[in-house]
């Protein structure tokens, strides 16, 4: 996308918008996205600043969230129906071929997510961005049997260049803008478009619980609060409901409950859709086409009614 003041999108504000309508009927599109990172232990962990290596203490407990933390989350989301849509280190493919044949059996969801969690895409050299990019897709595609349509940027964090690259090797939906309940079409450079699906900053357990050092009932809570306002709004105009995890966070023994009861607390609501962001993405254009198609013909036919 070319520099300017606002993103490669017009601005819509929310109450003007055409009425945008989930499968059933349903006011909220629930969407897990799992975080599931590879740090090396000869690398600092990405936005940790600078510090000596290995730094046991700090990868121990993000390991923790690969050996043990994200068995937890699945067997929480298989309660409940769930598919996760993962934002996956490609890096992990090779290192932990477990954790992939238990999402594949689970016919969960792989966004591309960069290569390692300790670097980001506006870090990497001139000329590498794509590279990093094409490599993560490969990586995945080869190791879990189907190319990413998804992607969440390490960190959340892009250059100018980063969704003309996405879009020029197949990605479809992006979640690293997270300005809205909606998704939204963004205008790309040579006609591609790409999908901007509402990942979120808020009910992410790195976010409340290690920033900002909010308990596992707090997090609870916010999930549950979130959800009322959507499920509320949604009645009127759909709305997507996402919840970022990482294993190493929402996965230990003392915070696993509070996921089992948040999702408890959703699931009892008869209008939530379970979905991937992959299928959030294509009922969304979907809708957009069908929408596009009415609106021509229906001026067709004012167009008509004029000329008699």
């Amino acid at each position: 996308m070319k520099p300017g003041s606002y993103g490669p999108f017009p601005y819509s504000p929310i109450i003007r918008r055409p009425r945008l309508e989930w499968p059933g009927g349903a006011h909220v599109a629930l969407w897990i996205i799992p975080n599931i990172e590879y740090f090396s232990l000869e690398e600092r962990p990405g936005g940790y600043g600078a510090g000596k290596v290995p730094d046991v203490v700090m990868w121990s407990e993000r390991d923790y969230g690969n050996r043990v933390g994200v068995f937890r989350i699945m067997d929480v989301l298989d309660r409940y129906g769930i598919r996760g849509t993962v934002a996956l280190n490609s890096n992990l493919c090779a290192e932990h071929p477990e954790i992939i044949e238990e999402g594949n059996r689970r016919r969960w969801e792989w966004m591309g997510h960069n290569e390692s969690n300790t670097r980001r895409l506006n870090e990497a050299a001139p000329g590498e961005e794509e590279q990093i990019i094409r490599r993560t897709l490969d990586t995945i595609e080869q190791h879990a049997g189907e190319r990413p349509a998804g992607w969440l940027s390490a960190g959340l964090q892009e250059t100018w260049d980063t969704l003309d690259h996405l879009a020029a090797h197949g990605v479809k939906y992006v979640g690293d803008w997270c300005n809205d309940d909606q998704p939204y079409t963004m205008s790309l450079d040579g006609g591609r478009s790409m999908i901007a699906m509402p990942y979120t900053q808020q009910l992410n357990d790195k976010s409340a619980i290690e920033r900002r050092f909010v308990s596992a009932d707090g997090f609870r809570q916010m999930i549950c609060d979130q959800f009322d306002v959507l499920y509320r709004e949604g009645a009127k105009s759909g709305r997507v409901m996402a919840i970022a995890l990482h294993p190493y966070l929402i996965g230990v023994p003392h915070r696993i409950g509070a996921l089992d009861a948040a999702l408890k607390y959703i699931c009892k609501h008869r209008k939530v859709w379970r979905a991937t962001g992959s299928e959030i993405a294509d009922h969304y254009l979907d809708q957009m086409r069908t929408g596009a198609s009415e609106t021509k013909a229906a001026k067709r036919k004012r167009a008509a009614g004029a000329s008699r």
